[in-house]
Formats: C-alpha cells, sequence, structure tokens
C-alpha cells in the first residue's frame, strides 16, 4: 500500500509539475504577444524608442523568434540608424537564414548605405527563397531590383529566364505585372544590341506596358523601404500566426495606404496581394487595387477588374459596389468603351 501510495504522489507530483510548466509556457507566450502589440502601438503612433523597447522584450522572451529582431530592425531605419537596423535584420536572419523580412530589410539597408553589391547579391537570395516557395512574380520583382543594383550576365540570365516563366502565367494579375516590371529594366538592353530593331519600332509601346515609348527609358519608381508600413506589416504577420484574419487584412490594407501615400504603388500592389490572400471577395480591395493600376498606367489590367467586379455585383445585386465602380469608371476612365455597359 505505502508503494503503492508512493508511486501515487510521485505521479501527482509530475502532473503538478507538468501543469505549471504548462501554465508557465502559456503565459510567457501572452508577455510575448503583449510586448509585440505594445511595440507596434508605439511605431504606429512614431514613438520609436519606446517601439524599440518593447520589442526588444518580445525578443529577450521568444530568444527564437526573428519577428522582434524584423520589427526592430524596421524602426530603427525609420530613426536614421542604419548600421544598427542591419545588425537587427542580421540577427533575424541569423536564427531564420529564408526570413523574408529579414533578407528585405538587409538589401534596403545595404542600398541606401551604398552597398549596392552586397544589396544586390542579398536580393538574390530573396528571389531564391520567393521561388522555391512558388512565388514566382515576387521572385522576379527582387531578381529584378538584383540587376538594378548591380549588373552581371549572370543576373541578367536568371532575370530573363524567369521572365520566359512569367510569359507562361497567362491570366495570372500578379505574373502580368511583375512581367512588365522585368520588361521595362530589360528591353531597353535588348534594343541597344539590335539597333535596326528598335529604330523601326520607334516609339511603340514596351510589349505589356501600355504608354511607354519604347525610344525612352521609363523613369524608375522609387525603391521600397521598410519604414512604418514594415512595421504595420509586421502586426499583420502577427495577427496572421494568431488566426485573427480581420487584424491581418486591416494592417496590409494599413501598408498598402503607406506605402501609396509615399509614392510607392508596388510595394502597395504587392501588400494588397497579400490581404487578398486572406479575403478574396473583398471588394475594396479589388477597388484599391483597380485604383492602383491606374496610377501605374495600366489601364487593361485596372479596366479587366472594373468588368469583373462589375460582373459579380451584378450576379449578387449589389448596387453599392456597382455605384462605386461607375464613380471609378467615370472619374479615371471617361469615355472607355469597354466600360460603357457598367456606366449606362
Amino acid at each position: 500500500m505505502a508503494d503503492r501510495g508512493g508511486r501515487r504522489a510521485g505521479g501527482s507530483r509530475r502532473s503538478r509539475a507538468a501543469g505549471n510548466e504548462e501554465a508557465s509556457g502559456s503565459s510567457l507566450y501572452e508577455r510575448y504577444k503583449d510586448a509585440l502589440r505594445r511595440g507596434h502601438v508605439a511605431a504606429l503612433r512614431g514613438r520609436l524608442d519606446a517601439a524599440v523597447d518593447a520589442y526588444g522584450e518580445a525578443a529577450s522572451i521568444a530568444t527564437d523568434r526573428p519577428l522582434p529582431h524584423t520589427a526592430i530592425g524596421g524602426v530603427l531605419v525609420r530613426m536614421n540608424r542604419a548600421t544598427d537596423a542591419l545588425a537587427a535584420f542580421e540577427r533575424a536572419l541569423a536564427m531564420a537564414p529564408r526570413d523574408e523580412t529579414a533578407l528585405r530589410g538587409i538589401a534596403d539597408v545595404r542600398a541606401t548605405l551604398g552597398q549596392r553589391v552586397a544589396a544586390a547579391e542579398t536580393l538574390d537570395r530573396l528571389s531564391e527563397v520567393l521561388d522555391g516557395a512558388g512565388r514566382l512574380p515576387e521572385a522576379a520583382d527582387a531578381a529584378r531590383r538584383a540587376l538594378e543594383l548591380a549588373e552581371s550576365k549572370i543576373r541578367r540570365r536568371h532575370l530573363e529566364a524567369l521572365a520566359a516563366r512569367l510569359r507562361e502565367s497567362a491570366g495570372d494579375e500578379a505574373a502580368e505585372l511583375a512581367l512588365a516590371q522585368v520588361l521595362r529594366l530589360l528591353e531597353p538592353a535588348a534594343r541597344e544590341r539590335r539597333p535596326d530593331a528598335a529604330a523601326q519600332e520607334g516609339s511603340e509601346a514596351v510589349d505589356g506596358v501600355e504608354g511607354t515609348p519604347a525610344s525612352i527609358e521609363p523613369e524608375a519608381e522609387p525603391e521600397p523601404e521598410p519604414i512604418d508600413a514594415l512595421a504595420v506589416g509586421a502586426a499583420a504577420e502577427e495577427a496572421l500566426y494568431s488566426g485573427d484574419v480581420d487584424a491581418a487584412r486591416e494592417g496590409l490594407l494599413a501598408a498598402a495606404a503607406a506605402h501609396r501615400v509615399a509614392g510607392r504603388t508596388v510595394a502597395a500592389i504587392d501588400a494588397c496581394y497579400l490581404a487578398l490572400a486572406v479575403a478574396p471577395a473583398d471588394v475594396d480591395l479589388h477597388l484599391l487595387l483597380a485604383d492602383l493600376y491606374l496610377e501605374r498606367g495600366w489601364r487593361g489590367p485596372a479596366i479587366d477588374k472594373i468588368l469583373l467586379l462589375g460582373r459579380l455585383a451584378a450576379l449578387a445585386d449589389d448596387d453599392a459596389t456597382r455605384v462605386r465602380l461607375r464613380a471609378l469608371a467615370a472619374e479615371r476612365l471617361p469615355g472607355e468603351a469597354r466600360l460603357a455597359d457598367l456606366c449606362a
């Protein structure tokens, strides 16, 4: 009896210990989430020192997670502390060698510091990671940026191979947009190698990019920077991790708005695509994308999206959406024949 009782007592102690350990782990995770939330709020309100402190607390609680370090890096960039930001992103990358946010942050900071070759090499790595994850348009965009920073035959061949694969993705909006960006970079060089063809084409538009003269190299868009939008994106990432889809959507929309205000429409479009992954039927997102397409001069994709939304609104008998579509078409695309039925 005593032996059996001793075993029962020992089992009870082990059970209590396991319960205490589980409770402790749960408490630790709650502290980690609370520190992240405080960091996100402080970053969004411009209290940057407080944001760094809160993210640092999160990093000390969850020592194996890269997210607090990438968030710190984004805030330090806003504080013009590029060297410290680089160190923070590199800490994150040491924990997760394929972390996309860390790779983007390192590339952006190195480019800001004038380390163009090192930045391009980081973008090469990012392109490989994205391609391996099946995200071809994003991989092509990273490869394009790498080539812009540091020209090399290997990079150009790699980008040409990605462009060939993008051409096979007909009907995929993200692929078509990425291809348009790639061609804006590749086409001028191709014309230099083929002067007769360039003379013959004259001022025709670059294939896939409406309204861009072939003889004029388009003005480059400012490179996306990991400023406030990165902090908002970190909040959205944590919301996705915790299963809060609504908060993730709102966070990504806020990131898109921040990029748009700063003139970084490609980065805003990227944020919208991420948001569509969690809210594919969101009318606001689709309308914002159509508006962004028009800001880039991409009338074709914008008109296609408006027409699709119009058909869906008609099927759902959604008068409110039809009114918004008519207003967008009247303001941004007056007289467009393809939208005549919608605007009637």
